[in-house]
């Protein structure tokens, strides 16, 4: 079953991916920030990272560098799921190490339309 860490400070956000995607048969995984996101990357070794920039302790481009630098978790997927939607944030969270990049709530729709986004990382 392929695992799943979300990671975002809004609660409500959470629940309503995790609802969703257990439904679709994935294994959840959550994190509130970016200091325990990095720790259940470590010991729950997600198949995929979906990972908001705006956290606290820890911001998300820190969470997508320290992954990417170490050895162990360099090829972890990661998706950015945030609510900063300017051209340049996109390419930034690209440029340090994501494999995708969605905007809140545009990430919902998404999500529902049809087939379910997260299906390649299966």
């Amino acid at each position: 079953m392929t695992k799943i860490l979300i990671v975002d400070d809004e609660q409500d956000i959470v629940e309503l991916l995790s609802y969703n995607l257990e439904k679709e048969g994935f294994s959840i995984v959550k994190a509130y920030d970016g200091e325990a996101a990095l720790g259940l990357v470590r010991s729950e070794k997600p198949d995929l990272m979906i990972l908001d920039l705006m956290l606290p302790k820890m911001n998300g481009i820190d969470v997508c560098k320290t992954v990417r630098r170490n050895l162990a978790t360099a090829n972890l997927p990661i998706i950015m799921l945030t609510a900063k939607g300017e051209e340049i944030d996109k390419i930034i969270g690209l440029e340090i190490g994501a494999d995708d990049y969605i905007t809140k709530p545009l990430a919902l729709r998404t999500y529902r339309a049809g087939e379910s986004y997260f299906a390649p990382y299966s």
